[in-house]
């Protein structure tokens, strides 16, 4: 029995209770928040705190479980590996691709694991349009299409990119997944209709350059009420034998495929992959080094649209990495950033 300690009581640590509490391998063993009374709401009669170190000492936990807001994501996953506890977080890794960069050398330098939920990817559906992919010969492109009219209110309604660095990022991963590749570069605009409810660009269209050749065009918006997608989008695949379609919520069409469908998904399909990792060994899909490329896509879509011209991958991570070497205080994890 692996004893959690969940940080972050809102309206996503809701759903990792209940993920939680339908895992037999796991017990919540405690809560961490800055909300003390909601941390005792998720969790009576077991320790609270405001600080995740020392409620997993008092709880005596074995793992987090890191479902706090972004920009706290660097700090409590770094307290928590240090402390020798693994994390499962939240996607994204951080908010900025440095601080990114810095867990995953943490991670090294601690020897502990760091996991980042993408639950999308491990939808069964997308298991299958990967296989009906693989039936059709060399891929010249995919496109995801995503467009819904949330009201979310808080703070992705403040946010400078919310559909890209909020929501993008699921399409964004789950192609790299779709096509076995990673982001050479980007071509990107963002833009506010003048109705939008967001403070921050809420439409995005942007064209990867991907390792294949193969080119990911993705087209959102956030504020387009009527007809709406899928959570997941609507998909297209185009390859050289044919093509595969998926409209995010039901099996996808195409060539006939023996059933890969992944016997995980969701949030709980993200702790199940994580306590597999932690009882068995092994490296998870979503182990934070295999999870970089994804938030490099979000962090590059993001700078191609300020600079109104194309951006190289590669330049951007060493860019990041030069701005985390910059921030980082811990000896260990600097000397690591610089092998990284």
């Amino acid at each position: 029995m692996i004893r959690l300690v969940l940080v972050g009581a809102g309206a996503m640590g809701q759903a990792w209770l209940a993920a939680i509490a339908a895992e037999p391998r796991v017990e919540l063993a405690g809560v961490a928040d800055l909300d003390l009374a909601a941390a005792r709401r998720a969790a009576p009669g077991l320790p609270v705190g405001t600080d995740v170190v020392e409620v997993a000492r008092a709880a005596g936990a074995d793992a987090v479980v890191n479902v706090t807001v972004p920009e706290a994501h660097h700090p409590v996953t770094t307290a928590a590996l240090f402390a020798g506890l693994p994390v499962l977080g939240e996607k994204p890794v951080a908010d900025t691709l440095a601080r990114g960069l810095s867990l995953a050398a943490a991670s090294e330098v601690t020897g502990k694991l760091f996991m980042v939920s993408q639950s999308r990817r491990w939808n069964p559906q997308l298991f299958r349009l990967r296989a009906m992919a693989a039936q059709l010969g060399a891929i010249g492109s995919v496109s995801t299409q995503f467009f819904r009219a949330p009201h979310f209110g808080g703070f992705r309604e403040r946010m400078a990119q919310p559909l890209l660095v909020d929501m993008a990022i699921h399409a964004f991963d789950s192609a790299r997944f779709l096509l076995g590749a990673d982001p050479v570069s980007v071509s990107c605009q963002t833009w506010n209709p003048s109705w939008s409810w967001y403070d921050g660009d809420a439409d995005a269209t942007a064209v990867f350059e991907m390792s294949t050749g193969a080119r990911y065009v993705y087209q959102g918006s956030w504020c387009s009420p009527g007809a709406e997608t899928s959570w997941n989008g609507v998909w297209r695949v185009s390859a050289e034998q044919g093509s595969a379609h998926w409209d995010g919520d039901h099996d996808p069409v195409g060539p006939p495929v023996d059933d890969p469908a992944s016997p995980y998904d969701g949030v709980a399909g993200a702790l199940r992959v994580f306590v597999d990792a932690l009882t068995g060994g092994g490296t998870p899909m979503g182990e934070v080094h295999e999870n970089l490329p994804s938030l490099a896509m979000v962090a590059a879509a993001v700078e191609s649209s300020r600079s109104g011209r194309p951006v190289r991958i590669a330049d951007l991570l060493d860019s990041a990495r030069e701005q985390a070497l910059r921030d980082e205080s811990h000896p260990a994890v600097r000397a690591a950033l610089g092998t990284t």
